[in-house]
Parts: C-alpha cells; sequence; structure tokens
C-alpha cells in the first residue's frame, strides 16, 4: 500500500480525533519532512510556542490554525518534490506524452499523471491533483470549464488541433467515405 503524503496524513488525524491529529503531525514533521518545529512556525505562520502546545496536547488547533498547519506543510512537501503540473486524461492521452520532466522558461517541471475514464473521474483526479500540491492543470476541454470552478490553481485546456484532422481523416475512412 502506498504510503499517504502528509497532507492527507495529517487531514486524516485531524478528522479522528485530537490524539491522531498530534500523532500525525509529529510524524510528519520528524520522519517525512524531517523539519523543526521553528521551521514549520515560519512556514506556516504560526508562533512557535503555539506549535508546542498543539504537539505536546495541550491545545487543539481551530480550523483557522489547521489550515495554516497545511499551508506550511504543504510548502515544505512541493519543495521535495519540486512544482508539478497535473496532466489528467484518457491513458491513450498520457502514453503520447514523451517527457514528464521539461523546462519552461528556464524552470524545471515535472508532469504527474492523473488517468481518468469518465468526466466524473476527471473531476475528482482534479481535486486530488490540487490536494497534493499540483500549481496548475491540464485537462480535456469537455471538463475544463467545471474543473477550473472547482480548484483555485490554474487550469489549461488540451486543444488537439492536428490530431482532431487526424482522427475525422480516419472515422472517414473507417466509414467507407
Amino acid at each position: 500500500m502506498p504510503q499517504m503524503n502528509p497532507v492527507d496524513r495529517l487531514v486524516k488525524g485531524a478528522l479522528g480525533s485530537d490524539e491522531e491529529f498530534v500523532a500525525a503531525l509529529d510524524q510528519v514533521i520528524r520522519h517525512d519532512l524531517r523539519i523543526t518545529v521553528k521551521e514549520l512556525a515560519e512556514a506556516s505562520g504560526i508562533a512557535q510556542s503555539s506549535l508546542y502546545k498543539i504537539i505536546h496536547g495541550e491545545r487543539s488547533p481551530n480550523l483557522s490554525t489547521l489550515r495554516q498547519i497545511v499551508r506550511g506543510i504543504r510548502s515544505f512537501s512541493r519543495q521535495e518534490e519540486g512544482d508539478f503540473i497535473g496532466l489528467i486524461a484518457a491513458r491513450p492521452v498520457l502514453e503520447s506524452v514523451e517527457d514528464r520532466r521539461t523546462v519552461v522558461d528556464g524552470r524545471p517541471v515535472i508532469v504527474r499523471e492523473y488517468p481518468v475514464h469518465t468526466i466524473e473521474d476527471a473531476i475528482i483526479a482534479a481535486v486530488r491533483a490540487e490536494r497534493e500540491g499540483a500549481v496548475a492543470i491540464v485537462c480535456a476541454p469537455i471538463v475544463s470549464a467545471v474543473i477550473e470552478q472547482m480548484v483555485k490553481i490554474p487550469v489549461a485546456t488540451i486543444i488537439p488541433r492536428d490530431s482532431v484532422q487526424r482522427a475525422i481523416e480516419l472515422a472517414s475512412r473507417k466509414a467507407g467515405l
């Protein structure tokens, strides 16, 4: 079973109980990201003393504090793997992508694939990509308008000009036209 990413582990712990959240936060800080409480305090904007109280079970975080902690954890998670673009498409489209790492305007960019079969799968994949830290999403035009309304990151639409013409020609031949 794949290891849960740090943000998912925190959210699962927070939904479970205060004790589960504290255990998840401690695991993420010490073992997953190997950062100090001071580093998390700086990244999240939460006072170091408040984080210590949360970690030692002396205080339960409110929703606003939890959001700040998640934002801070996300910033470290992104640094580890680098920024990535979520590519949401059917398997044949994903197989046509040759490079999963590229350079855009002098900056390295990683493409993470999210294979889907249905429109519903695409919507779920978009939410998942955003949660996992994607900086943007690339998807088909049929779902891009819906996805843009659901996520807070940029969405780019695949517009396959040449492949549409080739598909029309293939369909014509198959139809005997």
